[in-house]
């Protein structure tokens, strides 16, 4: 499989949020938020807009890759909704960046980034692409409502990115999707169309929790599993692995249904909450900045989110 990576950013907003300030205005408090889900604060966007945010990440990624927008032949934006509902958050990436090749978004909820890079591993290996960057990003602070405790608590704004070339460090890719609509989503109203005779307003974010904690674990397991099946390794052959940061109890449970140490798992959900897509690359970049990845290293990557849809997929970091 012809793919690398050779840069990665991230960019968040501004404005920190702490778990005591969501009590101002909704039943809830540091210590209720803390215990269901590890999450301490997030980053919420109040005048950042999200082509701002993600062209800040691309921009990071680019300047470690030590290539310009002019090296880039396709930009992909992972994510629920950009700025606009058109054009694509990734042309208005490219607007920013003063790019002049193909854009477009891929909205895969929380999985975006893997099914990112599967994109782009296709177009990198019938050599219609040389470098492409991959940008996941979301302002979930605009999906919840800011008065069910349930939700408005888990989900943060923010983008990662990252920037791939042909290579040989993608040792194993899988997607999949329910194809469910039920336990997470958020229903688009009927606008002010005269044809129909109710009119429907824009819906929230809308969760059933219990389902999607047990979906994360049953498919975390069995994915990572047959992903190690698939290489021939077990877990001790995996030096990292870097999961959606949903909930901290999420990773836990995981974790020990694979029997891998606490040191393998690094976790920023404590700090961001739920980025959805923007999860895993905000990770992957701290992580690398934190030198816990070297060449060789086998890092095992697996995410989950509406659809239903999971992917994983499998690097030897070159």
């Amino acid at each position: 499989m012809s793919l690398k990576i050779i840069g990665t950013g991230r960019a968040l907003p501004g404005r920190q949020v702490f778990n005591e300030e969501l009590s101002a205005f909704v039943d809830t408090s540091d210590q209720w938020i803390t215990e269901r889900t590890g999450i301490k604060s997030r980053f919420i966007s109040t005048a950042e807009g999200l082509t701002e945010l993600s062209a800040a990440a691309a921009k990071a990624a680019l300047d470690k890759a030590g290539l310009g927008p002019g090296d880039i032949d396709m930009i992909l934006c992972a994510t629920i909704c950009g700025d606009y509902l058109t054009p694509s958050l990734a042309c208005c990436v490219s607007q920013r960046l003063s790019a002049s090749c193909p854009a477009f978004d891929v909205n895969a909820a929380c999985s975006g980034f893997l099914y990112s890079l599967d994109v782009a591993a296709a177009y990198l290996e019938t050599g219609r692409c040389k470098n492409i960057l991959i940008v996941s990003a979301e302002m979930m602070s605009r999906h919840v409502d800011w008065g069910d405790r349930a939700v408005c608590v888990l989900f943060g704004d923010g983008a990662g990115a990252g920037v791939v070339t042909k290579g040989d460090a993608l040792r194993y890719v899988r997607l999949t999707a329910a194809g469910e609509t039920k336990t997470l989503h958020r229903k688009m109203g009927t606008g002010n169309n005269p044809f129909v005779r109710k009119q429907e307003p824009d819906e929230y974010l809308a969760m059933e929790g219990q389902e999607v904690f047990k979906f994360a674990v049953q498919s975390i397991h069995k994915e990572v599993n047959l992903a190690l099946d698939a290489l021939g390794l077990t877990g001790d052959g995996v030096d990292l692995f870097l999961l959606h940061q949903a909930n901290q109890r999420i990773l836990d449970s995981a974790r020990a249904k694979l029997g891998q140490p606490e040191g393998k798992f690094p976790s920023n959900i404590g700090r961001y909450g739920n980025i959805s897509a923007a999860s895993i690359p905000i990770l992957l970049d701290e992580v690398l900045e934190e030198g816990r990845i070297k060449a060789g290293d086998v890092v095992l990557m697996n995410a989950f989110g509406a659809g239903l849809t999971t992917a994983t997929c499998v690097l030897k970091w070159e």
